[in-house]
């Protein structure tokens, strides 16, 4: 009988285990690379927006505070410190000595006490309010925060001259305490560091109000009635309880009041009347009537250390309570 010789095919050859790691490395470096691509590809518009609007505009303030004022408004692209020098110091005018420049030294304090006074009073008016909203029905509290929400559908420009003609000398403020025999004669308010307190909480309070609701929404009320029945008084709850959790809210609360009323221009110059000036409308009078690009992009970016100090001082110190 004979046997029958087929052809059996041969056996395949082993994977190395080497070159299957390898494989499956390069495929997932791949699709790492591609998951990059298309992040990157996403946010390209915000970053364009960012670059573009925020970036490249405080680029040309940097560059214009290192040059040489030109004749008619405008700069001269001609390297000179001038501008930051006299950010602390003025030249003397019968020598080439260097003296403290006070007028901007009081014009810097006093930007940063008011903003200061603002955002202390702003807390103290609107965590009551925030509390009393947080504290209200569900279905009402909508209502209170469209009623905190109403101010910021006008034009600001608006709002405060109303102000204006309510605190000024013949304004309905002072009709009214007339009329109640309270005063004789008419209160100066307008033209004065209170009339601009007064318009700069008016204005800002709102961004006060919200981030403290926000965080006294979620609080957990139960804490608050724990504290009560462990005879802690109002005082001890509201300062070992209440405060401490909503913190966040407070912080956030006290960054958006204090950076716009520290740079405010528009409630200054109209409440203020010129004679209350801050460092937004000496930052405008440099870039207007003194024509001094340079003085006014150094007095900017000026501006813009102070709040960075401020928030780098406050982030350190909340680093340093969490490490501890």
């Amino acid at each position: 009988m004979a046997t029958e010789t087929a052809d059996t095919p041969s056996a395949p050859q082993p994977v190395s285990t080497a070159s299957a790691v390898s494989s499956a490395a390069a495929a997932s470096d791949a699709i790492e690379r591609r998951a990059v691509v298309k992040r990157w590809l996403l946010s390209a518009p915000a970053l364009v927006v960012i670059i573009g609007c925020g970036l490249m505009p405080l680029l040309i303030i940097f560059a214009y505070s290192w040059t040489k004022p030109a004749e008619y408004a405008g700069v001269i692209w001609h390297f000179q410190p001038d501008a930051w020098i006299n950010v602390l110091f003025q030249e003397d005018l019968f020598s080439d000595a260097l003296s403290p420049n006070w007028a901007y030294y009081s014009i810097y304090l006093r930007s940063i006490l008011i903003a200061l006074q603002t955002t202390m009073l702003a807390l103290i008016i609107g965590f009551p309010t925030a509390y009393f909203i947080a504290t209200r029905e569900e279905r009402s509290r909508n209502a209170w925060l469209f009623l905190i929400t109403i101010p910021f559908w006008s034009n600001l420009l608006i709002r405060i001259y109303a102000i204006m003609m309510i605190i000024r000398d013949e304004g309905y403020l002072n009709h009214a305490l007339l009329a109640i025999g309270a005063i004789d004669q008419p209160l100066p308010i307008i033209f004065t560091n209170y009339a601009l307190s007064y318009g700069l909480i008016y204005a800002y309070l709102p961004l006060m109000v919200l981030p403290l609701y926000a965080s006294l929404e979620k609080l957990d009320f139960r804490l608050v009635e724990a504290g009560y029945d462990l005879y802690a008084s109002r005082f001890k709850v509201l300062w070992h309880v209440i405060i401490p959790l909503v913190k966040p809210g407070i912080v956030a609360g006290s960054i958006l009041v204090f950076i716009p009323a520290i740079g405010d221009y528009i409630i200054a110059q109209i409440l203020g009347g010129g004679k209350r000036m801050m460092l937004g409308n000496l930052i405008a009078q440099q870039f207007g009537t003194a024509r001094n690009w340079p003085q006014g992009s150094a007095l900017a970016l000026t501006l813009m250390a102070v709040v960075m100090l401020a928030l780098v001082f406050y982030a350190t110190k909340s680093q340093r309570k969490r490490a501890a």
